[in-house]
């Protein structure tokens, strides 16, 4: 995976460009770059994938409505809308993309996800790509204003093969520990490594038994563009646990909840947060979840892994989660080489050593 350095370094040569655009310097992040809305939002009747076409031709037989956002708009609950974004790819050969969510995105139930021309699949980017990206937007649990240049998703480049095995991810945490609990690292032999690294639930809480937040209905509008943190309230409900450290999910209802452990990922490797095995339950735990390097570590030791927030959806029926259950893992790439910065606030970095699941449009309880 390209660190931020090369990142640069494909913007200078011509391989990522934005047009009559500049692309913002502070956007390149330490594995990933931040893409931004363009100009014109299109409501689409239902999502599709390009396959053999265009995306443009495409949008022929799906529009409803075009959106200008260069003023910002609101988009509703439950409807797709589909964004050129102002980012495009001249990719040479060899090189490939992938793109997810930013975090912020995900803890506001607000799904998304890339589509290219000429593509089976959503956030793939397919070697040698040389064309503009799309970003699907549909807002779950809350009408949302969006407007030009906002940054919903971020996109990583890659070479070669980065994907750590689990025989790798083993090693690396014996040298470099990539899971803590209460401040000490998972012993080797408590790992769960299936395809990744698996990450339990956190339903202690705190002294009151709080373990995170639901969405509430019926919301306000979130103003994405607005200044300043919003009290939660009118959004999320408090959710707090049943006797014996457990939690009834209900269908189809949007949760943030907490991880157990802490994830510290060292400044030569990146992380993704995976959905689960859909056989071993009926509930989602994956919609932003990239790991920059550095996210939970401080080469001082100062702290020792930062929890991660799971935004979690129940399907279909009720379904009971206990404290420690494996609801999701995380899978490893290595960098090219590592980022001259890393994640922390010293970059604006918003969820290092976070203690709350909210996203950074809210005040967060002290």
């Amino acid at each position: 995976m390209l660190p931020g350095q090369h990142l640069d370094h494909a913007i200078k040569a011509g391989y990522i460009d934005a047009g009559r655009f500049n692309i913002p310097p502070e956007n390149v992040q330490p594995a990933s770059l931040d893409l931004r809305l363009g100009e014109t939002a299109v409501r689409i009747r239902c999502s599709f994938l390009p396959g053999r076409d265009t995306v443009e031709r495409k949008l022929k037989e799906y529009t409803l409505d075009e959106i200008d956002l260069r003023r910002g708009a609101m988009l509703e609950v439950g409807h797709p809308y589909l964004i050129e974004l102002k980012e495009r790819l001249h990719l040479p050969e060899g090189l490939r993309g992938k793109a997810n969510p930013k975090s912020s995105t995900g803890r506001i139930d607000v799904f998304t996800r890339v589509v290219t021309d000429h593509s089976e699949r959503f956030d793939e980017i397919a070697n040698g790509y040389d064309g503009a990206l799309y970003l699907e937007v549909v807002p779950l649990s809350f009408a949302i204003r969006v407007h030009e240049d906002l940054t919903l998703n971020q996109l990583r480049l890659s070479i070669g093969r980065a994907a750590l095995t689990d025989t790798e991810i083993r090693a690396v945490h014996d040298v470099q520990p990539l899971l803590y609990r209460r401040g000490d690292p998972v012993p080797a032999d408590e790992l769960i490594l299936t395809n990744g690294l698996f990450l339990g639930l956190d339903l202690e809480g705190d002294a009151a038994g709080r373990v995170g937040y639901s969405a509430r209905e019926h919301a306000p509008l979130l103003d994405l563009g607005r200044p300043g943190e919003l009290e939660p309230a009118p959004f999320f409900d408090p959710v707090v646990r049943e006797e014996g450290n457990r939690l009834v999910l209900s269908p189809n209802k949007f949760y943030l909840l907490m991880s157990d452990d802490s994830v510290s990922v060292p400044p030569d490797l990146a992380a993704e947060m995976t959905a689960y095995d859909p056989t071993s339950g009926e509930l989602r735990t994956h919609y932003a979840g990239f790991f920059d390097p550095g996210f939970g570590f401080d080469p001082a030791g100062a702290f020792r892994g930062s929890r991660a927030a799971l935004e979690v959806r129940a399907h279909d029926v009720p379904f009971m989660i206990e404290h420690g259950q494996a609801v999701c893992k995380l899978t490893f790439e290595r960098m090219l080489e590592p980022p001259e910065l890393l994640y922390g606030p010293g970059i604006g970095s918003s969820y290092q050593q976070q203690g709350e699941t909210l996203s950074r449009y809210f005040r967060r309880p002290d």
